[in-house]
């Protein structure tokens, strides 16, 4: 896949072709400005072409009933995350979260291309001459903030509604699933099974903030720095981190099955009060550890209210 700062001249020239031929054929709906990382960023009516560089955009864009012509593929995967089922079957892969395949963008013809708040400027620079490129205002960590990403991918949609009604309703979800644990001491703690050891994950992502939301204390057993997104790799012998009342252990693909299959055989494991208590919870690590939006909510808090009936 070639990189997005290695264009050959016939790609560049592509680029600014096809930015002039949206030009031409721009709507002449009334158009709304957002703000968004980059600056102002100007919409005509409702984009029909759309492509995500984002799970969480894509995953809103899905909410939305919008299907995009093309996505990035999960972490840990070579295509859109498993969670999101039928609907997203046939989009094409323009590239991953690190890197994008801009011939495979502007194969899409896109008029409008919604993207993550840590894509870079440069990058920012050459998609927003292909399309409308949205990338939102979002700084560091912050369990909440998949709303407001949410809520500007839906006015960039011009479905804003469709979104503000997806968010009421994770909202009075989370609300009710918390009234069953009304004094809030159930902690709870969210690691991903890596080959080479646990990775904890931070209590300010998007699926500990649904735990926290649903009447969980959500712990990260102090092995989290402040700003990061998880631990480094804990070893075998350093496991009471992932001790709580309540483990939610995800695993991106088969190398992070087997390895967990491994670690299941370890007297370490074994000795945890949360592994004897029965309260491992199994959960797929693209959904938990690397997905966000609204259809992800939903199949998260499918997972926790699993946990609260038991």
């Amino acid at each position: 896949m070639s990189s997005i700062f290695k264009l050959s001249r016939a790609c560049q020239v592509l680029v600014t072709s096809f930015a002039l031929a949206s030009g031409l054929l721009a709507a002449t709906a009334q158009a709304r400005t957002l703000e968004t990382a980059y600056g102002e960023v100007e919409i005509k009516g409702q984009p029909q072409r759309v492509v995500t560089l984002y799970e969480g955009a894509l995953d809103t864009a899905l909410t939305a009933g919008v299907t995009p012509l093309g996505a990035v593929a999960t972490r840990g995967g070579e295509g859109v995350a498993g969670y999101l089922g039928e609907a997203a079957a046939d989009i094409a892969i323009v590239g991953t979260a690190r890197e994008t395949n801009i011939e495979a963008v502007i194969a899409q013809r896109p008029d409008l291309i919604l993207a993550s708040s840590r894509l870079p400027e440069a990058q920012y620079q050459l998609l927003s001459q292909i399309a409308p490129t949205v990338v939102p205002r979002t700084e560091g960590f912050e369990p909440e903030a998949w709303k407001a990403e949410a809520r500007l991918f839906g006015e960039a949609l011009g479905r804003e509604a469709a979104i503000d009604d997806a968010i009421e309703t994770i909202e009075n979800r989370s609300r009710s699933l918390a009234q069953r644990q009304p004094n809030g001491d159930t902690t709870a703690t969210l690691a991903r099974w890596m080959p080479n050891g646990p990775l904890v994950m931070s209590t300010r992502l998007f699926a500990t903030g649904l735990l926290a939301a649903s009447g969980f204390d959500v712990k990260d057993g102090g092995v989290v720095k402040v700003g990061r997104p998880h631990s480094d790799s804990l070893s075998l012998e350093n496991l009471s981190s992932i001790d709580s009342d309540w483990l939610f252990l995800a695993t991106l693909n088969d190398d992070g099955e087997a390895a967990l299959e491994s670690a299941r055989q370890s007297p370490a494991f074994e000795r945890l009060d949360v592994v004897q208590q029965g309260h491992v919870m199994p959960v797929d690590g693209q959904l938990w550890t690397s997905a966000s939006g609204p259809i992800a909510a939903q199949r998260i808090l499918d997972d926790i209210e699993g946990v609260l009936t038991q």
